[in-house]
């Protein structure tokens, strides 16, 4: 799959620093408390700990210099290709580079898929941009994706030739 697990801080100039690594049992609490703060259907606390154990599973959580969780995404893999399961932060790290950082680690943990696939509300617009700004592009719709409030997602996928993943390009 070509995930590697090191941690990474990454510096984002006048914006915070996060450091993005791999989600552990110890953090499984604050991630559940996250989903409740972000979701209408958050998953439970056993939820995000059965990830853990799950080897397709790719979770990463972005932390303050205090340690603090900001927010954390979910990936799940098979074969060549990632699902993207979750996004979260914190609304007080909103528009501080978590979300930038969380990607940024991830798609280079990813650098072995061929795709990976996400679905994100169409009213997302900070979302959307971002998505666009690490190489996804928008190849659908699924009505009705979301409940509370009901709404449509896009499916945006981030492609990569076969030939360029097995030459690193």
């Amino acid at each position: 799959m070509g995930l590697s697990q090191k941690r990474q801080p990454l510096f984002l100039g006048v914006r915070d620093v996060w450091t993005v690594a791999p989600m552990t049992a110890a953090d499984a609490a604050a991630v559940a408390a996250l989903e409740r703060a972000c979701f209408a259907h958050p998953w439970s606390e056993d939820a995000v700990a059965a990830e853990l154990t799950n080897p397709a599973a790719v979770f990463l959580v972005a932390k303050t210099a205090s340690g603090e969780i900001g927010g954390y995404v979910g990936m799940l893999c098979a074969a060549d290709e990632g699902a993207i399961t979750n996004v979260a932060v914190s609304p007080h790290c909103r528009r501080k580079g978590c979300a930038d950082a969380l990607l940024t680690a991830l798609c280079a943990r990813a650098a072995g898929l061929c795709r990976i696939a996400l679905e994100v509300r169409v009213s997302n617009i900070a979302a959307i941009a971002l998505y666009e700004k690490h190489g996804f592009s928008k190849v659908g719709v699924r009505p009705r994706f979301y409940r509370t409030p009901t709404e449509d997602a896009y499916i945006m996928m981030r492609e990569r030739r076969v030939e360029d993943v097995h030459t690193g390009n």
